[in-house]
């Protein structure tokens, strides 16, 4: 089981499960987990650490059906049924594709922007420097464009010291896009769909202006996405905006 920090009880409102990025943990949600004590006061929430993070174990496997697989296990014996989804960064990666294959309330993405192709590009490119002793000098060149210089000092502070940069996560949650035999922007596309057929609302929370193309594509996906810009942020706009985060996820369920 994946391991978790819970809250509030059981009621008419949908629980709220949330999912933190890469190299994080459960942790990264503390702000936006006291706003909500404030806002929304004994809502059910379970903040979990993905697997191979925080106290998690690590498993076999760190490809996206095993992940999610996982992650169902873990929300069926915490007694959730039907959960709002809130994720960051690789987070909101999971939540999406949970929401495809099991019963959802709704996604919260947050700075997620989903178009993998890029991505996936990027790291075959630097593929061996991944693989090698070095690989933190990609996990380097990733956070310098993460904007952490925006966040007040605690949240950087937060950014800075919350995380567990090993090669293995790395290596294993990426090797779908270091593949390139494996269509993971097809699936992505798919998963968007089912979700779309299955009216499963979908909120992206974003820390600057999305390019219009990107919003484009996000729409032919999801016509009846929601699309918030909180901006100041950078990727990390739940520590810069703990409070209007934690009323839109409020808002759901």
């Amino acid at each position: 089981m994946l391991a978790s920090d819970s809250f509030g009880t059981e009621d008419t409102r949908a629980p709220l499960v949330f999912l933190h990025g890469m190299s994080y943990d459960r942790r990264q949600w503390a702000p936006v987990l006291d706003e909500l004590a404030s806002i929304d006061p004994g809502r059910r929430i379970v903040a979990f650490d993905l697997p191979g993070h925080g106290g998690s174990p690590r498993p076999a496997s760190y490809r996206g059906d095993e992940v999610v697989r996982l992650l169902h296990e873990s929300i069926e014996q915490a007694g959730l049924v039907s959960p709002v989804l809130v994720g960051h960064s690789l987070g909101a990666v999971v939540a999406t594709r949970y929401a495809a294959t099991h019963p959802t309330d709704s996604v919260v993405n947050i700075d997620q922007p989903l178009t993998v192709a890029p991505f996936a590009e990027f790291l075959r490119s630097v593929e061996p420097v991944l693989r090698s002793p070095d690989f933190l000098q990609i996990w380097d060149r990733l956070r310098a464009g993460m904007q952490i210089e925006l966040l007040p000092p605690a949240a950087q502070d937060l950014v800075r010291t919350a995380t567990t940069p090993r090669q293995d996560l790395f290596l294993g949650y990426w090797e779908e896009l270091l593949d390139p035999a494996d269509d993971e922007a097809g699936r992505i596309r798919s998963d968007l769909a089912k979700i779309h057929d299955a009216s499963v609302p979908y909120h992206y929370v974003s820390g600057s202006e999305p390019a219009p193309e990107f919003v484009q594509w996000l729409k032919s996906a999801l016509p009846d996405v929601t699309i918030t810009v909180l901006a100041g942020g950078g990727h990390f706009v739940h520590l810069a905006h703990p409070d209007a985060v934690a009323k839109l996820v409020s808002a759901h369920g």
